[in-house]
């Protein structure tokens, strides 16, 4: 297994809408691992393929983040069909965004379709974090960044921080 570089704003193709799987292969399951390898030596609690440059609608996720059990779970061109109620994911961060935590306004509860990793159907509903942490995926694979769900003004500010990190690496 690998871990793979995790792609950092501004880079292009996370903000693309990635494409669909449209066969399960051998590459595709070694794709999977390394996604799960690189999200838990991050450390991260999901990951979507196009954070990693791969533009393939894939999801990893663990939301005990326990890199000693391993118990991820993969979703293969997942969409969300229902949203219900409402909450506020406080401190919510992104590897794709560095240095950046903030509240955003996510479904309390959600519908899921997609397919697991050897390309048989799921439909299961997730409420809290673990519905949070799909909605933030599910986000990343039709080009979203938390960025896009804050403020003008903090989205600004973030922009010319990390403007200034990149000129100083």
């Amino acid at each position: 297994m690998a871990i793979l570089p995790i792609l950092t704003y501004p880079d292009p193709l996370l903000a693309r809408k990635v494409k669909r799987v449209s066969e399960i292969t051998d590459d595709l399951q070694t794709i999977i691992e390394n996604m799960a390898e690189t999200m838990y030596d991050a450390p991260g609690v999901g990951l979507a393929a196009n954070q990693v440059g791969i533009d393939k609608r894939i999801v990893v996720y663990d939301p005990d983040a326990d890199s000693v059990q391993r118990e991820f779970q993969v979703l293969i061109n997942p969409r969300i069909i229902e949203y219900h109620g409402s909450m506020i994911s406080e401190e919510e961060g992104c590897l794709s965004v560095p240095d950046m935590r903030c509240d955003i306004r996510r479904a309390e509860r959600i519908v899921i379709e997609g397919q697991d990793r050897d390309g048989n159907p799921l439909k299961f509903e997730l409420e809290g974090i673990p519905a949070v942490i799909l909605q933030h995926e599910i986000d990343h694979l039709n080009g979203v960044l938390i960025l896009e769900r804050i403020s003008t003004l903090k989205r600004q500010i973030y922009k010319r921080k990390r403007q200034k990190m990149l000129k100083n690496e």
